[in-house]
Order: structure tokens, then C-alpha cells, then sequence
């Protein structure tokens, strides 16, 4: 019923869009191996399967052919092509195109990651240097040291991968680091005619900074001296500074397009990548809806392990994206470095702020007329958010201005007060923003506020502008500040739970340093980002849950390379059951949006402990069945499933799997509905394999949700071997609370089992909801 509503629904509204042609690009999903004799090849068969259903005049025209993680096509359609192509009897499915965004040195130190350090991470992997990571982004820019092959041995001998040469990404790009790098466009230009080539290269060429950045952060060789415009000065270096980095580029100025994403994926897998790291996103469909969801399916189900970002719609909930159980989502939090650049009022209060600013500055000392652009005349909005052509220039000349945050980015409202003559900005986070700063390099002096420091400013220009003496300002930069506290805190733009396709299992998976991140950055495009800014830098400071996926992507690599007989779900297990929930206060992690303590909602099972992963005692392990019982049971049918899978489902044996939430996943959810119901209880059955010492017993620890009963069958587990797998039942009884038609109310609680070396930590959440 899922797809066909969801299909119906894209075809209504690509029906009422004004586009030319209402064409729009469909994911095509054909039976495996159901090819006839006739056709040589599976693109022959396929266009013949279009021209039987398009009119006469429109081309047969097949943009990608997948055969790695999916078995099938993509075209362009009208939906009534689409609604055609349906009715052959080899046609699976047509799932419609989405298009998805980018979620845009000192993190390796906090990560505890060090090359002195002889017994750890990067010691036991020899650096990650027979992994390869595929960087799913916007290209790489291969020229960066980031990227340089010095001491490194021959690429792998599994590698299947291509250089894919171009006239501005020549046969020299690639290297013994940079092994691979291809580009996929024919989704992006379907949709949006021949690319401009003036603007943007059609080649694996970083136009944007995203990708070379997010792959630096991976896997960037050690750098020294790096920092951006000052800022942040020491050694740069990637998670995996050794392992080998393959470049699939997919985004492009209209976004990042699913039939790429999926070839690309297709790509990826065929060439021989262990770690596929993919820092964008979109709206949370049905898994077999989501060519994520199926891509990552296909690539987990070969041993190649996926990352991806849990998007920046935080702070409010139900906002986290890529959801797949069989993908690792990961948040962001703080590190303990920020760029403080504080506002000096001229009533003498000084507000906190932060910046990465570095040009001519303002002169010291001296105090400058301050105003809110809201006030400045004209459509109070629009000037109120710094928008293109917004300010008059006479009232914004020479004078510090307010901008509230929104609609345009950060940095352009810098460029919008400076091209109106405007002298410095400083940028006010709203309501929904909350206190949540991050820095950026901007074009003029500037600085951002929090949500209340914003509102103290604009009430303190209101009250000078009734009396005698206007209000003044300066902005004071501080440059790099070390050893802040707390950290790690939750960064307030990092998605949120609850899961909103399956609750029962918890989403983020865990959180990893993305505010104020230093990697690698593009020659031609300036830090701000800003058009105008011709600033060139070596480095740049980005924040984003998609600073913090590659960071996992690098550690999961490390883990692989020390742990080559681990799967990509034992991978995760062991940076999810190892992850800490405090702060390098000893208290419970904050959340930047307010200040309040945090919760398994904001970071999962927590912030990940690299060390600990790589030795973690058990993990909780999950097989590709088991994942088909987990679909059967989440009640996608057969189909659907082998959409997702390419496997021929039987779900008459899921039930004795129990229910969706028994899917063996490092982290427990349970989710009641109250219907009436006083008392309400359910099981969990989890299964875990002794990856630690062979003689062990581990006993549990029970910390309950408030207002519920847990008990843990048996209450301890006895290995005589490595490897070895025991079970055990989870009971959770609860009791009706009060809530109004359709609310919810969440308690967290964990599961720790220890044998007093390792401490392996699953959180425990109990969801109560009243039906409307």
C-alpha cells in the first residue's frame, strides 16, 4: 500500500507542476536474470522495454544500468510512461527520483587518536592502509597534501577501480591514496539539461569544497602546518590517515540526484570499497523507496560498511534522516576547540559569540554605530534576514548590522551588509535556532550570536534609539581557544529522534565531532563560499552532521583493518556498545540548542570512543536474514522486499523473530500504544558474540526507564571461546501515563553487560503514545 500511495501521490504532483514536459527521472527495479536470449546486453533489453510502452516520438533513453547493488535502470518518464512501464510482468517496481542535499584537526587528538600512541587504534590497523573508503560527495581536489601517497605500498590488489580522466583532472590525479574517482551526472542533467561547464567541472573535480573536505576527514594524510586564515594552526590529519580513498562524485549545484547516488553506489561496491561515507540526504520514505536505503542494503550485504549523516534538521525531533537499520547514522556534537568573538555593546555588556574572521578588522578601541536590519525601512523581513538587495545603504553605511539567521546562508548576509556598506554583522540566531553557534569564515568582520544574546541586542538597540545616545558596538576576535568545557556537547543543529520510520530502532546511532571541523579545501572557491570571495585557503573550518559521518567512516575502516572477520553491523555494535554519554565534566553531555541535559533522542548510544571500539568484548551481530525477518515483520511485502534486497523473501518464518524491535541491534526501543490499556509489557531477544577473551562471564546491570519494570534472562553470560553466541530476553513492563490525544512522552534507560574489563552499553528507551 506504501509505495503505491507514495507513487501516486509524486505522480499527482509532478501532474499539477508547470514543467515543459512533466518528465521526471524513475528507478527502475527489473527481476533478477529474467533477460531473453534475444538481447546481448541488459541496456538493449531494457531500452526495448521502454520503446514498448513510450509514445513513438519520445526516445527510449536508459540514463543508468545497475547490476551490483540493485538489478535494474533509470529514465526519464512521463507518469504516464511510468504507470505503463509498471505493467510488464518483469517490472518490480518504479520508485521516483529524489533529490537530496549535502548535511554541510584537532577531532583525531580528542578522539584520542595519536600516532604515539603505540598500542592503539591506528598501531593495531597499521593505519587503515589496505582499506578503501568511497567518498560518495561532491568530487575531490586531488592536489591537496590531504591526499599526498608519500610512504604508502602498492594499491591493493583487489582494487577494481577507475581514474576516470578528463581534460581538468588529468591522468596524474589519482595516486597510491587517491586510487579511484568517477563522476555520475546523468540524473543530475536529465532533470536539469546539459550542465554549464563554465561553472562546474564534469569530472571528479571539487567545485564546492564539500568532498574534498569530507574526504580529508576520513582519510587525510598528517599536515603540517595547516589552519584556515589563522585559525585553529596545527597538524591536520583524516581518521585513517593510510587507507586508500576512492572518489564517486554525485552532487552537483541542483543537489545530489538518487539515480547517481545509486550508480554510484553500484560503482562503488563493483570496485572493491570497504566503507562507503555519504554526507547528504533527503525526506525519510519506505525503505524500498529509498535509493539509499536500497543501495546501502546491497553494499552491507557484501561486507562493505555505510555511513551516512543524520542530517542538520535539528534541534526539533523526528528530524533525523538515512534510517536504515543497516546504516550507521551519526550526529554531531562539539569538540573542545572554539573561535570566540564577542560583542561589546556600548552600554558596557559584552556577548558571547563566535567567528572565524581574519581580514581588516575593526580598529581597536573604537565603538560603532549599531542597527537592526529590520528596522531599516522597506519590507522589514527581507532586511530583518540580510537578503539579496534588502539594506539601504544609507542606514546600513559604516554601522555594525544585525541580521537574523535564515533563509539565505550565513555568510551571503555578510556579503549583503558589505555590499550595502555596511561595516561589520553580526548574525542572530532565532527561536528555533536556539543557542547553537557556529563559526564561519566570513567576508567582513562578523560574528554569530545565540537566539537570547539576539534578542538582548535588538532590545537593547530599541531602548538607545528612544533616548539620547544611539547604540554602538564592536566586535572583540579572540582567535583559537583550547580545552573548552563542557565538551562534547550535542551540536544544535544535529537531527533528532525518535526514528520516524521505525521507531523501535533508535536513530541517531551515535554522534561524532561536527562543529567547527578543519580539512581540506578546493583551490577556487573561497572559505565563506560566497561568489565574491576570492580568497584562496588550503584548509577551511565546516560544521555539519557531514563533518561528523566521514569521521566514523575513517574509524570504521580502522576497526576493519584490525578486525578484518568483522561485518559491518559488528563494526557498529562495537562503536555503539562503546560509546560514552558524558562529558569532560563527568556529566551527562549537553544540548547546545539550550542547555539542558541531552538525551538518547539527540545522541543515540552516544559519542564514539574509538579505543574502546576496537575492543569492544561482545557485539551484537546481524545477518542479512535477519534483516528480512526485521522487513517481514515492519510488514513490507514480499515485493517490496525484493526491491530492497534482490532476494526472494519468505516471511512465514518471521514471526518467530518476535516483532520489529527484535531485530538484534545494539540499542532497545520500545514503543507502546495505550490504547486504554493500564498495564502493558513486551520482550526483546538479543543475541551476542564473544569478541573478547575466550574464558568470560559477564553479568548485567540494569538501569530501568522511570515507571518501568526490566528484567534480563539470563543474568549472566557464560563464554568459553571467542566467537561464541549466547542469547538473552529482555522483558520491559510499563504502566499507562497521562497524555493528551497524540502525545507521546519517552524514558531512557541501559543495559550494561560487563566482565570487568569491557562494559558493553545498549540504551534502553521506553515510548508511550496516546492515539488521537
Amino acid at each position: 500500500m506504501g509505495f503505491f500511495l507514495f507513487f501516486f501521490l509524486s505522480l499527482l504532483s509532478l501532474a499539477s507542476s508547470a514543467s515543459r514536459d512533466h518528465h521526471k527521472t524513475f528507478i527502475v527495479r527489473v527481476q533478477n536474470d529474467a533477460k531473453p536470449s534475444i538481447f546481448t546486453t541488459h541496456k538493449h533489453w531494457y531500452e526495448s522495454s521502454l520503446a514498448s510502452v513510450l509514445s513513438p516520438s519520445t526516445p527510449a533513453q536508459v540514463l543508468h544500468v545497475y547490476d551490483t547493488v540493485f538489478h535494474g535502470f533509470s529514465a526519464k518518464l512521463s507518469p504516464t510512461d511510468a504507470l505503463n512501464l509498471q505493467t510488464l510482468p518483469h517490472i518490480l517496481a518504479v520508485i521516483p527520483e529524489q533529490v537530496r542535499r549535502l548535511h554541510t584537526t584537532r577531532s583525531p587528538h580528542f578522539l584520542g587518536l595519536q600516532t604515539t600512541d603505540s598500542a592503539g587504534l591506528l598501531k593495531e590497523s597499521d593505519f587503515g592502509s589496505d582499506l578503501v573508503i568511497g567518498v560518495l560527495d561532491t568530487g575531490i581536489w586531488p592536489e591537496r597534501q590531504s591526499f599526498n601517497d608519500r610512504d604508502l605500498g602498492p594499491v591493493p590488489s583487489k582494487w577494481k577501480g577507475q581514474c576516470v580522466t578528463t581534460k581538468d583532472f588529468g591522468p596524474g590525479s589519482c595516486n597510491k591514496k587517491l586510487i579511484g574517482a568517477r563522476f555520475f551526472c546523468s540524473g543530475y542533467e536529465a532533470s536539469n539539461g546539459k550542465m554549464n561547464e563554465t561553472s562546474e567541472f564534469r569530472s571528479p573535480r571539487d567545485t564546492d569544497g564539500h568532498g574534498t573536505h569530507t574526504a580529508s576527514i576520513a582519510a587525510g594524510r598528517y599536515v603540517f602546518p595547516a589552519s584556515t586564515l589563522g585559525y585553529a594552526k596545527g597538524v591536520a590529519a583524516g581518521m585513517a590517515p593510510k587507507a586508500r580513498l576512492a572518489a564517486y562524485k554525485v552532487c552537483w549545484t541542483a543537489g545530489c540526484f538518487d539515480s547517481d547516488i545509486l550508480a554510484a553506489f553500484d560503482s562503488a561496491v563493483a570496485d572493491g570499497v570497504d566503507v562507503i561515507s555519504l554526507s547528504v540526504g533527503g525526506v525519510v520514505v519506505p525503505y524500498h523507496l529509498d535509493a539509499i536505503a536500497i543501495g546501502a542494503f546491497s553494499a552491507a550485504d557484501q561486507g562493505v560498511f555505510v555511513s551516512a549523516s543524520a542530517g542538520n534538521g535539528g534541534p526539533g525531533g523526528l528530524t533525523v534522516t538515512n534510517v536504515a537499520p543497516w546504516v550507521a547514522t551519526i550526529g554531531a556534537g562539539t569538540i573542545d576547540r572554539d573561535f570566540p568573538a564577542d560583542v561589546k555593546l556600548g552600554n558596557g555588556k559584552v556577548v558571547p559569540g563566535v567567528s572565524v574572521y581574519n581580514g581588516p578588522g575593526l580598529s581597536p578601541g573604537r565603538m560603532y554605530p549599531l542597527v537592526y536590519g529590520g528596522t531599516g525601512g522597506g519590507d522589514g523581513y527581507s532586511s530583518s534576514l540580510c537578503l539579496e538587495g534588502s539594506l539601504d545603504p544609507v542606514f546600513v553605511k559604516g554601522k555594525i548590522v544585525v541580521c537574523d539567521r535564515g533563509i539565505n546562508s550565513r555568510a551571503a548576509k555578510g556579503e549583503v551588509v558589505k555590499k550595502a556598506g555596511g561595516i561589520g554583522m553580526i548574525l542572530a540566531n532565532g527561536v528555533f535556532d536556539g543557542e547553537g553557534l557556529v563559526a564561519d569564515c566570513h567576508v567582513l568582520p562578523a560574528t554569530a550570536v545565540g537566539a537570547s544574546n539576539g534578542d538582548e541586542i535588538r532590545g537593547y538597540i530599541d531602548s538607545a534609539s528612544k533616548s539620547k545616545s544611539p547604540a554602538t558596538a564592536t566586535i572583540l576576535f579572540k582567535g583559537t581557544r583550547l580545552g573548552v568545557r563542557p565538551a562534547p556537547v550535542v551540536a544544535s543543529f544535529s537531527a533528532r529522534g525518535p526514528n520516524p520510520e521505525t521507531p523501535e530502532i533508535l536513530k541517531p546511532d551515535v554522534i561524532a565531532p561536527g562543529l567547527n571541523i578543519l580539512a581540506a579545501w578546493p583551490d577556487k572557491v573561497g572559505p565563506s563560499g560566497v561568489s565574491s570571495d576570492s580568497r584562496n585557503t588550503e584548509f577551511n573550518i565546516l560544521s555539519g552532521t557531514s563533518m561528523a559521518c566521514p569521521h566514523v567512516s575513517g574509524l570504521a575502516a580502522l576497526l576493519k583493518a584490525a578486525h578484518p572477520e568483522w561485518s559491518p553491523a559488528a563494526i557498529k555494535s562495537a562503536l555503539m556498545t562503546s560509546a560514552y554519554t558524558v562529558d569532560n565534566r563527568g556529566e551527562t553531555m549537553l544540548d547546545e540548542s539550550n542547555g539542558n541535559t541531552s538525551t538518547v533522542l539527540d545522541f543515540g548510544s552516544g559519542h564514539v570512543h574509538p579505543s574502546k571500539a576496537m575492543d569492544p568484548g561482545l557485539v551484537y551481530d546481524i545477518t542479512t536474514m535477519d534483516y528480512i525477518d526485521f522487513l517481514c515483520n515492519s510488514n513490507y511485502t514480499i515485493n517490496n522486499i525484493r526491491v530492497l534486497t534482490r532476494k526472494n523473501a519468505d516471511c512465514s518464518g518471521a514471526k518467530r523473530a518476535g516483532h520489529v524491535g527484535n531485530l538484534n541491534y545494539p540499542s532497545l526501543s520500545a514503543v507502546f500504544q495505550q490504547y486504554g490499556r493500564r498495564n502493558m509489557s513486551t520482550h526483546f531477544i538479543r543475541r551476542v558474540t564473544n569478541v573478547g577473551e575466550p574464558n568470560s562471564i559477564y553479568k548485567v546491570t540494569i538501569r530501568p526507564p522511570s515507571g518501568t519494570v526490566v528484567t534480563v534472562e539470563p543474568e549472566q553470560l557464560v563464554f568459553r571461546r571467542v566467537g561464541q553466541k549466547l542469547n538473552f530476553l529482555v522483558r520491559v513492563q510499563t504502566m499507562a501515563v497521562k497524555l493528551s490525544p497524540g502525545g507521546t512522552s519517552m524514558q531512557a534507560g541501559s543495559i550494561v553487560w560487563s566482565d570487568g574489563k569491557h562494559e558493553v552499553t545498549s540504551p534502553l528507551t521506553v515510548t508511550m503514545q496516546q492515539p488521537i
